[in-house]
């Protein structure tokens, strides 16, 4: 009787496992993926940026009036408002020349390098190079209107060295690829500020300008001669 329980037993068990997947776990089927796919992170470039335009460039941020995927990381900028190479009213060749850089930004001009983020972390940031640094020399980065690396010089010189190279870093993250798409970012926004046209002050705004350069000036004035006037009174009391 137990020899025929345990033969039982074990033709039935044989033949769950010769069943295939589906028949044995119908919530299998549910996760199969579709055939010639692979499994992608969340934090993949390609879901990180999803209007990439091929390998050999950085990933495009959508413009508006294109979908973007929630969740993904970075935001788009508020000056990529247009699409790239695209005038806009009253914009310059330089501007338009500008915007399209700061949409395709070729990856083989930049040096990225990664090192240990600062911080709290414990052995995540002990152990695990991080923080994204990017680099480039601004001056021959043919990719950037001179007009703009003219204006990026001049507004973000502390972020220049010696050697003429513009540096980002990020650690705004515990993963290297976000963090490196937050350096990208920062060059995109660095571009679209310095893409936009000088803005000209109103009646109201010179007037309050040119009253707040008498005031200083009438002030500094004060500043001299009270100060002449302490050196004299030393002089008199010398005498």
């Amino acid at each position: 009787m137990a020899t025929a329980r345990f033969l039982h037993w074990g033709l039935r068990r044989t033949g769950a496992w010769l069943l295939p997947p589906p028949a044995r776990c119908p919530q299998r089927a549910l996760h199969k993926q579709a055939e010639g796919t692979e499994f992608q992170s969340i934090y993949s470039l390609d879901k990180l940026y999803p209007e990439s335009r091929g390998s050999d460039t950085a990933w495009r941020v959508p413009v508006s009036g294109e979908s973007w995927t929630e969740g993904a990381f970075p935001r788009p900028c508020s000056g990529d408002s247009g699409k790239p190479g695209q005038h806009r009213p009253g914009g310059s060749k330089s501007q338009a020349e500008a915007q399209k850089a700061s949409n395709d930004i070729p990856l083989d001009r930049l040096t990225i390098s990664y090192c240990r983020s600062s911080g709290p972390g414990g052995q995540n940031v002990n152990k695990v190079n991080s923080k994204a640094e990017v680099r480039f020399h601004l001056a021959t980065a043919e990719w950037i209107a001179e007009p703009v690396r003219q204006r990026i010089a001049i507004t973000h010189k502390n972020k220049i060295n010696r050697s003429g190279e513009l540096i980002l870093t990020s650690e705004c993250s515990r993963y290297q690829f976000r963090n490196l798409a937050d350096c990208l970012q920062k060059i995109r926004d660095m571009i679209a500020e310095a893409s936009q046209p000088a803005k000209e002050p109103s009646k109201e705004d010179a007037a309050l300008h040119r009253i707040r350069i008498e005031n200083m000036n009438r002030e500094r004035l004060r500043k001299k001669r009270i100060h002449s006037a302490l050196k004299t009174d030393r002089r008199v009391g010398m005498d």
